[in-house]
């Protein structure tokens, strides 16, 4: 999601509590990055696209196997560094916890999936490095909306992270945290975007 920093007159800053507590009626969506609160501007339409398409095919991948887990839009999460004043927004995120409702936060994320964009890449990749430190993640999915590649880490089985993510502009797409694959161009099926190059 694109970030957009907004100058508020706050007494303090926000603890996760009081975030979740507050309400500043503008119908935005916000995010509260080291207890400031950021709004978060409306996603281009082929940033939507994108994100509809992996939700959907995630989803029905899940329903066709019988899984117990969800795909949730827009969810908070948080990580596990600094969590008492940090709740991360990502695009998508799977789960196989139940539903916490009215709790304001995804419980337990496996996958967490973001969609970059050329204004928003550097605001995204530091999300990105905050959900590695979310135990419960093991893969972070980020598709591109300037050209059809995505770039993925995956946790490896000692626990740690690769220092870059794998980048797969062509052939098939694997998420093993939930058993899924698919073709990269499958992702970008509702838009016109080409492969780089």
């Amino acid at each position: 999601m694109t970030v957009m920093s907004v100058a508020l007159k706050l007494p303090h800053r926000m603890t996760v509590a009081e975030f979740l507590a507050w309400h500043p009626g503008d119908g935005q969506a916000w995010q509260l990055i080291d207890g400031e609160p950021e709004a978060m501007a409306p996603a281009s339409e082929t940033h939507g696209r994108i994100q509809a398409e992996i939700a959907r095919l995630i989803a029905n991948h899940l329903a066709r196997v019988g899984s117990p887990c969800a795909v949730v839009t827009a969810p908070g999460v948080q990580p596990y560094v600094r969590a008492s004043s940090n709740i991360r927004i990502p695009d998508l995120a799977v789960t196989c916890a139940p539903p916490m409702p009215d709790a304001g936060l995804t419980s337990a994320p496996l996958l967490a999936v973001e969609i970059i964009s050329p204004s928003n890449e550097r605001e995204t990749w530091t999300n990105v490095w905050a959900y590695t430190t979310i135990p419960s993640i093991h893969e972070i999915l980020c598709a591109r909306t300037a050209y059809i590649g995505v770039e993925l880490l995956r946790r490896r089985p000692d626990g740690s992270w690769p220092e870059e993510p794998e980048k797969i502009e062509t052939g098939p797409l694997t998420l093993a945290s939930i058993d899924f694959a698919c073709d990269v161009a499958a992702l970008y099926r509702t838009t016109h975007l080409a492969r780089p190059g």
